[in-house]
């Protein structure tokens, strides 16, 4: 059953418009886009994923706090001091190859707990 039973099809009025919220995209109101605060101890939870990805590992950083300038920062320096590639997804952090024993030395001494 749909909440909304009239669904924005096209409009001219304010060019793209979010599925979710109904908003302007520019102008989105979704909890997706709310920006949390970086709290003064942040737990990393690592894990290693191989399924899709055609057997290579990534090494993804999961549980951090929905931030888009910290996660970018945090992302960024830690690929430049790992030497490798990643992204930023739903969240999470991916870094291509298995890295876990490194980022247990790296986190800590950032002031990041780690599981896992």
């Amino acid at each position: 059953m749909r909440r909304d039973p009239v669904r924005l099809v096209y409009s001219t009025a304010v060019g793209s418009v979010c599925a979710t919220c109904g908003w302007p995209a520019n102008d989105c109101k979704c909890s997706s886009k709310i920006e949390e605060k970086v709290p003064p101890r942040v737990t990393v939870k690592l894990r290693v994923e191989t399924k899709g990805r055609n057997g290579k590992a990534v090494t993804v950083l999961d549980g951090l706090p929905r931030n888009t300038e910290f996660l970018e920062n945090l992302a960024k320096d830690l690929k430049k001091s790992l030497g490798t590639g990643g992204t930023l997804k739903d969240g999470a952090i991916e870094l291509q190859g298995e890295w876990r024993e490194r980022l247990r030395a790296l986190l800590p001494a950032r002031g990041f707990a780690v599981k896992g």
